[in-house]
């Protein structure tokens, strides 16, 4: 019942009011109706915009993250070169022909030195000389006793030949004459003892005085004024004959029939760019059973620099042969061996396995079936890079790093 009344209360009872009141009705509801269309439209038409911009921007974030992530790498292309093959020498710079000097004779206290390592100096000059204070006096005196045994043989030998001229007469007889022979034989020979006995002495004077027995240059005086210097012992000096020098060096056993007298040879000192000339004088005959290297001799023309006892390294071309050189930072190593990242055509990176046969001017050779002509190989930091990478190259002259 009330809700009779009420709805009695809210509508008009005149047909023609309610009809109007029903008309008024209809238009607010089409009126609400069209209104939540227009803002679902109008919602759809902002998320679709929405929608589109997130794609764009997503689309735009991707493209400059795919350009940025695509690194550049640093290629040189593999091309064929002439890549000689050498042979290398170590050792040390010596005196070719090294000659120690020391004493002859007895020996005796160093009483004067004459020369300093580095000298020039003759054959047969004075280098030392050792106290003479003894043997002067001996030389002095044999010399004395041989003009006594030449004049008792002068007088010897005059009676024999008045001995010969008076006996035919018969004024002495046969026995005396023979007596006076053999009196004039026996002094001619002490004059020959006398003369012996000189002339050792004098020998073991020359001996006191030490000289050179070449041209040449002294490498090293080890003695001093006052030493006393013994036969067999140290020797005082060292000589250089005519200052020549060599490399003498080892070569591994596999390289020695490789070389051959007369070879040019390129040899460098320690701390100096510039390279000596010189050319293979000697091989060895026999290899080292321990470390199976042999023995190689490099005349070397005389040089300031060329110092005995100094360390030298010597190059040998023994021959020459088709190579590609790559940089040595374009060849990795790892647990299957050598290998280089090559660029393909779609800029992605391929392993691709190596040789490595040899170290050339600037770089390392490879040896040939490795690379192809003008393949663009990785030069630089190969390492922090995959195999099927995409790259950017950027092309390097070849046997650059």
């Amino acid at each position: 019942m009330a809700y009779a009344t009420s709805l009695s209360t809210e509508l008009p009872s005149d047909p023609v009011m309610l009809l109007e009141h029903s008309s008024r009705s209809a238009d607010s509801w089409l009126t609400a109706r069209r209104g939540l269309w227009i803002l679902a439209v109008a919602g759809l038409a902002i998320v679709a915009l929405l929608v589109v911009r997130m794609t764009q921007a997503v689309a735009l974030k991707k493209s400059i993250t795919n350009k940025l992530s695509v690194p550049t790498v640093s290629v040189t292309r593999a091309g064929v070169s002439d890549v000689p093959t050498t042979i290398e020498i170590i050792g040390t710079i010596s005196a070719r022909y090294d000659m120690p000097i020391g004493v002859e004779g007895d020996g005796g206290r160093v009483s004067a030195i004459y020369v300093e390592a580095g000298d020039h100096v003759r054959k047969g000059q004075v280098l030392a000389r050792l106290n003479v204070a003894v043997l002067a006096p001996q030389v002095a005196n044999l010399k004395a006793a041989l003009d006594e045994s030449r004049a008792e043989a002068d007088l010897a030998d005059a009676e024999y030949k008045r001995a010969v001229a008076v006996g035919a007469a018969g004024a002495l007889s046969v026995e005396e004459t023979e007596r006076r022979k053999s009196s004039a034989v026996t002094a001619a020979a002490k004059v020959k003892v006398a003369a012996a006995m000189l002339a050792e002495a004098e020998a073991k004077l020359a001996r006191a005085e030490v000289r050179a027995p070449a041209d040449g240059v002294i490498l090293t005086r080890n003695v001093e004024v006052g030493q006393t210097a013994t036969p067999g012992g140290e020797a005082l000096f060292r000589l250089s004959e005519n200052g020549a020098v060599e490399l003498r060096g080892q070569v591994a056993e596999q390289d020695l029939p490789s070389l051959c007298v007369g070879q040019e040879v390129a040899v460098r000192l320690t701390g100096l760019s510039k390279a000596y000339p010189g050319k293979v004088r000697l091989l060895g005959a026999v290899i080292d059973p321990q470390t199976r290297l042999g023995t190689v001799r490099v005349a070397l023309s005389p040089d300031p620099n060329l110092r005995p006892g100094a360390f030298a390294r010597a190059e040998v071309t023994v021959s020459n042969a088709e190579r590609t050189v790559l940089p040595q930072t374009a060849v990795l190593t790892d647990d299957k061996g050598s290998y280089v990242l090559v660029v393909n055509a779609d800029n992605k990176l391929e392993r691709r396995s190596v040789q490595v046969s040899g170290i050339a001017g600037n770089g390392v050779s490879i040896a040939a079936g490795g690379l192809k002509n003008n393949e663009e190989v990785v030069s630089t930091a190969g390492a922090f890079l995959q195999e099927g990478e995409l790259v950017k190259p950027m092309v390097r002259d070849s046997g650059t790093s």
